[in-house]
């Protein structure tokens, strides 16, 4: 068996854990924190809306040697003052978006663009998107993001508890804040491709998340008819009985994911390929995070006040606490004891003092009568 193998058997046995419960402000803290950043960097720097729901025109052209940042000085400067997205296409070509180009303006931008790049009018392909079509894909994913919650609360609340599902809730709000965050901090443009990410990650987040409820539910079932463990420890237990697993399934997720962010958007300029990847990359690692740091732990919390939970904790800690003074006692007992001679009073081995015979035959010898 592996090492790693070797290290997931003990922490499922439960030979070995670390007190994710026990350190769980820590967890909190440090979530707040990255929600506030986030939040902070959403509110200062905004999101960067893509042209499909800011509206405006696209222009592709062929091949050419002119570089991404030319071209976008080259389209500032034609669209007066609007801003504009370069990218440099697979095979030698540029993207140009410009925001907020109606079809007059476009014309215009179009021509001056083929002027300064050294390419035929014709060749310049431009493609107008509106606004209000931006508008209706913002809205149909703010639908399906709240049609999603609202099936994820129903289910984990009939699987499991409404606890659980309060929790599951939270931690995906929280990976969506942060997700959301990064991508206003990054910079990085806000597509149909952001969306589709988001509510992908919806789901992997979930998952690991299902996955620590699920082993918590079979640890907890007739919890109170014993006083081992609190139900904080059982909670802690199955965070660490599913660490290997959550580790490896997010690991193999992240890696092709990766691939996609790191070589088909930063070497290859691929695109929309940036929009999905990060989205996928964030949330991934965000959900990850949240399954064992903020979920489980949430739940701990708002299981312990029961006052059930209380009265069984109440009785563990008097178990133990009855134990170690049993175990002091007879550690006390133990060091007092010391080798001598046998106390007064103490009985002594040795022969019996047998009582003197008696003797039956005492008597005159018989003789002749005279």
């Amino acid at each position: 068996m592996s090492k790693l193998g070797n290290i997931g058997a003990r922490l499922y046995r439960g030979e070995v854990g670390y007190d994710f419960i026990g350190k769980r402000k820590i967890w909190y803290g440090l979530s707040i924190l990255i929600t506030i950043t986030a939040l902070v960097g959403l509110a200062v720097r905004g999101l960067n809306m893509g042209i499909e729901f800011s509206g405006g025109a696209v222009f592709t052209t062929p091949q050419t040697s002119v570089s991404a940042p030319q071209a976008q000085h080259h389209a500032e400067s034609a669209a007066a003052g609007h801003q504009a997205v370069v990218q440099k296409l697979g095979s030698g070509g540029l993207r140009i978006q410009i925001s907020g180009l109606d079809t007059k303006q476009a014309l215009p931008v179009q021509e001056e663009l083929a002027k300064d790049l050294n390419i035929p009018v014709k060749d310049v392909n431009t493609q107008l998107v509106g606004p209000s079509w931006g508008e209706e894909i913002a809205n149909k994913a703010w639908l399906g993001l709240g049609i999603f919650m609202v099936l994820v609360v129903l289910y984990l609340a009939i699987a499991f508890e409404w606890r659980m599902a309060l929790a599951a809730l939270i931690a995906l709000i929280h990976d969506l804040t942060i997700t959301v965050g990064v991508y206003a901090l990054v910079g990085f443009e806000v597509t149909p491709g952001t969306v589709i990410g988001l509510l992908t990650i919806l789901g992997y987040s979930l998952y690991d998340t299902v996955v620590v409820f699920d082993s918590l539910k079979e640890a907890s079932k007739d919890l109170t008819k014993q006083t081992r463990f609190t139900y904080s420890e059982i909670a802690n237990r199955s965070i660490n009985s599913t660490l290997v697993r959550s580790i490896n399934t997010t690991v193999v997720a992240l890696l092709p994911v990766a691939g996609l962010l790191f070589v088909g958007g930063g070497f290859l300029g691929a695109g929309m390929l940036n929009d999905i990847s990060l989205a996928l990359f964030v949330g991934l690692a965000a959900g990850a995070y949240s399954s064992i740091f903020i979920a489980t732990p949430l739940v701990a919390d708002l299981k312990s006040r029961e006052p059930q939970m209380k009265a069984l904790a109440k009785r563990v800690k008097a178990k133990r606490a009855a134990a170690a003074a049993k175990d002091a006692g007879q550690d006390d007992a133990e060091d007092g004891q010391e080798p001598g001679p046998a106390e007064d009073g103490a009985a002594v081995v040795g022969p019996r003092h047998q009582p003197a015979a008696r003797n039956r035959g005492r008597g005159r010898p018989s003789g002749k009568r005279r």
